[in-house]
């Protein structure tokens, strides 16, 4: 008897798999329409294909969405924030210290650390968005780009400092050359 009751279980759920994918099949034949993501009605069931013929076609994307990550570099103070608030250690920076004010941002905040190393693994970012939100210059900003396909991880590596060696090099020897000097002062 247990025997008859499973075959005959295992035949309805064939049956049952089956006509959801004859179902499928005869609604491919016609495309859904596009509705964009901001439409009331984008999440109602519409019958059809849904795959879109990418990249002569896109799907629509929400304004607020979280993407790849931007970074205006003249508007960075250097506080590290950023890489103290990602929880998966995406962000690399690296600071040099200058005697003087070196600058203001757009914000009005003055600058006094170079960025010798601004570098976003986005390989590793998990698209929270943390980062953007403690930036106090707000120089850090999530983008709507998506696309940056790739075949090697490396090439997801994206670095916004623009200083050469021989500058990272030259702030350095100032910055020795200052402490130095205030040494010095300091025994006199």
């Amino acid at each position: 008897m247990v025997i008859v009751k499973t075959t005959i279980q295992g035949f309805l759920t064939a049956v049952k798999g089956m006509s959801l994918t004859i179902k499928h099949l005869f609604a491919a034949r016609t495309s859904r329409r596009a509705l964009d993501i901001r439409d009331e009605n984008y999440f109602d069931q519409q019958q059809g294909v849904t795959t879109v013929q990418y990249p002569k076609e896109k799907m629509p994307i929400p304004e607020v969405a979280r993407y790849q990550l931007e970074v205006e570099i003249d508007d960075c103070i250097v506080c590290d924030l950023c890489a103290k608030a990602c929880p998966v250690d995406c962000i690399d920076i690296q600071s040099i210290k200058s005697p003087e004010a070196i600058g203001k941002t757009s914000d009005g905040s003055v600058k006094r650390l170079y960025p010798a190393k601004f570098d976003i693994d986005m390989a590793k970012c998990m698209y929270c968005g943390l980062c953007t939100v403690v930036c106090p210059t707000e120089c850090i900003t999530m983008t709507n780009q998506y696309d940056r396909s790739t075949q090697k991880l490396t090439d997801l590596i994206y670095g916004f400092s623009e200083m050469s060696n021989q500058e990272i090099e030259q702030r350095k020897e100032e910055w020795t050359r200052f402490q130095a000097e205030k040494e010095a002062a300091k025994k006199k």
